[in-house]
């Protein structure tokens, strides 16, 4: 049966790992409207998962075994959509197996493991990609090129990530239908144990990413944590290595609309963006000012499918050594390092943390 999906000459043949929530409503539709990739297999623990996704998105191959499937010499590169204390061990594997790695984020839950993957990529001259797929958000690629080009000397960043009480509601009228396995493997304990490093690793991560996609790695961090009544709230300045200042907003869950965005102040201009629930695949309405011109220019950016553009992106390296337009490794190791200071400065009474200082696990 054919699709609408026009598919170049040259693909770049994928397995997915994972049938659940992410890959469901990310990764494999964004596999099959993908320009230049080709789903070659899917794996999961789960018969009935993996024997559902194949009926609906038909890869060429479909495992029960990750051996199998990292055995398979038509799967160039891997996506690990499992859950986060998987992420490094699967990943691990996939480039012990010659493919290159897709990685959701965040990158792992320790700075130790992170590195340790990063060398062994180095070495054996493979690439990982981590799944910050905002950074493919066409509205904040428009803004990153007016702060690099138009804005001078940059000062000043505000950045904000407000969950919503409702978000469940949306993402449950615009996600397909999503299917679930008991059968599907778990990380023993749970993760939501303790919520502050949750929200810290599944929310924080990406707004130190958008910070860092803008402003450049992060030097030094002072956070302060409250939290009554499932509102749960953390107030963070930066100082970046670059000179400029920081402060960053990470609240779950506010009583409104999804929240998120960011200001950057320059000496030749000013971004304003407005970044929406990523399920509703729209991208960020930008507002940037030039001073010289004094004129506020809006790109329309229609094109919000971020998972596929992060795909896209991810073969483009591989296929043509394109420069990474997501998330490097390097930058998923930063993106921990400050995670972990964030939650050190808390428990240290809002201290100031340095990045190369923070280590260890969330």
């Amino acid at each position: 049966m054919k699709t609408n999906v026009k598919k170049d000459s040259k693909l770049l043949g994928i397995g997915i790992l994972g049938c659940g929530l992410i890959s469901q409503a990310a990764h494999l539709p964004g596999a099959a409207k993908a320009h230049n990739i080709r789903l070659r297999a899917v794996c999961d623990a789960s018969d009935e998962l993996r024997e559902k996704m194949t009926a609906i998105y038909s890869p060429e191959k479909s495992y029960s075994s990750y051996e199998d499937m990292l055995a398979d010499p038509e799967v160039e590169a891997v996506v690990i959509g499992i859950g986060d204390q998987f992420h490094v061990p699967c990943a691990w594997q996939a480039v012990e197996a010659g493919k290159h790695v897709l990685i959701e984020k965040p990158m792992g839950v320790s700075t130790q493991e992170c590195e340790e993957l990063k060398a062994l990529a180095d070495e054996k001259g493979l690439f990982i990609q981590v799944g910050h797929m905002k950074r493919l958000d066409p509205g904040l690629q428009y803004a990153k090129a007016f702060k690099d080009e138009k804005m001078g000397a940059v000062t000043t960043y505000k950045g904000w990530y407000c969950d919503s009480i409702g978000r469940y509601t949306l993402t449950d009228n615009v996600m397909p239908v999503i299917y679930s396995s008991d059968a599907a493997k778990k990380p023993a304990g749970n993760p939501k144990a303790v919520l502050d490093r949750y929200y810290l690793l599944g929310h924080g991560s990406h707004l130190f990413d958008t910070a860092m996609y803008f402003m450049g790695p992060v030097r030094r961090v002072s956070a302060r944590y409250v939290h009554e009544e499932g509102l749960h709230s953390w107030l963070i300045d930066c100082d970046f290595e670059s000179g400029a200042i920081g402060t960053l907003d990470l609240t779950v869950a506010i009583a409104q609309q999804w929240h998120e965005g960011c200001e950057i102040y320059g000496t030749g201009g000013t971004v304003f963006a407005k970044t929406y629930n990523p399920w509703e695949f729209r991208s960020s309405e930008v507002s940037c000012f030039d001073k010289e011109t004094e004129l506020s220019t809006t790109p329309a950016a229609f094109d919000g499918q971020f998972y596929r553009r992060e795909l896209e992106a991810f073969a483009d390296t591989i296929l043509n050594g394109t420069p990474c337009a997501g998330a490097t490794a390097e930058d998923g190791i930063m993106i921990m390092r400050a995670l972990i200071a964030t939650y050190r400065s808390v428990h240290e009474d809002g201290a100031w943390i340095d990045i190369a200082d923070a280590e260890g696990e969330l």
